[in-house]
């Protein structure tokens, strides 16, 4: 069965499809398991980020549930906040990339990360996830969070991007808010060079001004 999925998931989604997901599941997405093979993707964003949402939900062939608005009190400061979420059905395809990125149950980032993550649109989505643009006048660079992932983790992650977009990143260890991969003035210019024509109107705000 395993073999049999793993052609299915290549049959299914395209390069183009597959990178976009892998990015999605490297940022804010969730994979929740659903039985011992499938699982469903959930995503989730501030209410502002709505059409964000809706636009990753069209990258997929897969079939979500709608877009829901959620109400929430914050446990702490009492303080009302919305967002907005959108569930997958369950797939075979996505119970794969769970046991790829969730193969202990807690997210991680896998060593051989540059397989899948092998279109920009997929690095464009990781970055309007978890990254940010400094507009310093002495460092102007990207940042993209990796959060509390393994060294070894953040090295994979800082060799599929320079593997796959000729793309180099320095790892820095931020403690307490884990790792990040840190870009240069130079190769910040080339990163946006390579990501810039995906990033959506509603997110444009991370990019250079």
């Amino acid at each position: 069965m395993g073999s049999q999925e793993g052609i299915t998931l290549i049959m299914i989604l395209t390069k183009k499809e597959k990178s976009s997901l892998v990015g999605m599941i490297l940022g804010d997405a969730y994979l929740q398991a659903t039985g011992k093979r499938n699982a469903r993707l959930r995503l989730e964003h501030s209410l502002k980020q709505k059409k964000y949402l809706e636009w990753k939900i069209s990258l997929l062939p897969l079939q979500f549930q709608g877009v829901k608005h959620i109400d929430r009190i914050h446990p702490k400061t009492r303080k009302k906040y919305s967002y907005v979420r959108a569930q997958s059905d369950a797939s075979p395809i996505l119970g794969k990339m769970r046991s790829l990125f969730y193969p202990y149950g807690k997210k991680q980032i896998p060593e051989n990360l540059s397989r899948y993550l092998r279109h920009p649109l997929g690095l464009a989505v990781w970055y309007m996830d978890d990254g940010y643009y400094s507009n310093r006048s002495h460092d102007r660079s990207v940042h993209i969070y990796l959060g509390k992932v393994t060294e070894k983790e953040a090295h994979s992650a800082r060799e599929a991007i320079e593997k796959r977009f000729l793309l180099k990143s320095t790892v820095v260890n931020k403690k307490e808010k884990g790792f990040l991969l840190y870009f240069s003035p130079k190769e910040t210019k080339k990163f946006f060079s390579v990501i810039q024509r995906y990033v959506i109107e509603e997110m444009r705000y991370k990019l250079p001004s």
